[in-house]
């Protein structure tokens, strides 16, 4: 994209009225992002600059050719590496979504957060692309297998991780999760539900989609909160439509998931159509 000005930091979001996934690209001239943990993989590159960043315990930077590939509800920041500020793509993809392929594999992991693995970088090319790019619905999937098979290659087995999971009970809890937004859940509906027992269950979801039930119910009632901001809502009008408590809960939620507040996130985004 060449037409929104570096002068200024920016978010340019992909119109994803027909997709699965998040797409974004944005500048930053310095600071970027608190530190926060999203329930997503979130996989991108850096186009110009140096991101940095830290995660588990050390600073990374993002270059040129190299894939960040940041595991769903680990901890990181963002900021300019150089005074120069940095530019980047991102694409954010639910468990869920990898789950449906691989059909309940404990999630792959990249301890570093950037890879250099060449297989890795070219199976985020055609989910990487430019904001104005529509993906269709086949191509878009196509990417995801792609892109799913490439995680397990390039990590390896996850030795961590022998027994075996209900991936069945753990997509239904999900499905309900869901189907529940508007009520005040707890994890004896979710074994009511699956006919599983709740701790096991609480470690089949962690497992296998990336974050605890509950945290995976708050996310969702942010995304609500995200595509009311994106249509012109006010913050607590999309806080009382998402079925937060009040303003200041759905912003402290929201700050600790993607590391700027609601206004800002509203402020700076711009959705490519």
């Amino acid at each position: 994209m060449t037409d929104v000005s570096t002068h200024s930091d920016w978010i340019v979001r992909a119109s994803n009225d027909h997709s699965q996934l998040e797409r974004i690209e944005a500048f930053f001239s310095n600071h970027a992002y608190q530190p926060h943990r999203h329930d997503t993989f979130a996989i991108g590159r850096t186009l110009y600059g140096v991101q940095s960043f830290h995660y588990r315990g050390a600073v990374r930077h993002s270059q040129l050719g190299m894939t960040m590939i940041l595991h769903p509800d680990e901890e990181h920041d963002g900021e300019a590496g150089t005074q120069e500020g940095f530019r980047y793509r991102m694409v954010y993809v639910e468990p869920a979504l990898i789950q449906k392929i691989m059909k309940g594999k404990p999630l792959p992991f990249f301890k570093q957060g950037i890879s250099h693995d060449v297989r890795l970088f070219h199976a985020t090319n055609t989910l990487l692309q430019k904001m104005d790019y529509a993906l269709d619905t086949l191509e878009e999937e196509d990417a995801l297998y792609d892109l799913a098979t490439t995680m397990y290659e390039v990590a390896g087995e996850n030795r961590q991780h022998r027994h075996r999971y209900d991936y069945i009970a753990a997509e239904r809890a999900r499905e309900f999760i869901h189907a529940s937004l508007d009520q005040d859940i707890a994890l004896d509906h979710l074994e009511q539900n699956t006919g599983r027992d709740r701790w096991s269950l609480c470690r089949d979801f962690r497992m296998l989609f990336g974050t605890s039930p509950h945290r995976y119910m708050i996310m969702r009632k942010l995304d609500i909160v995200k595509s009311c901001l994106v249509h012109g809502k006010s913050v607590i009008e999309a806080a009382m439509i998402a079925g937060f408590f009040d303003q200041s809960h759905m912003t402290r939620h929201f700050t600790r998931a993607f590391g700027i507040t609601p206004a800002r996130w509203k402020q700076m985004h711009v959705v490519k159509q």
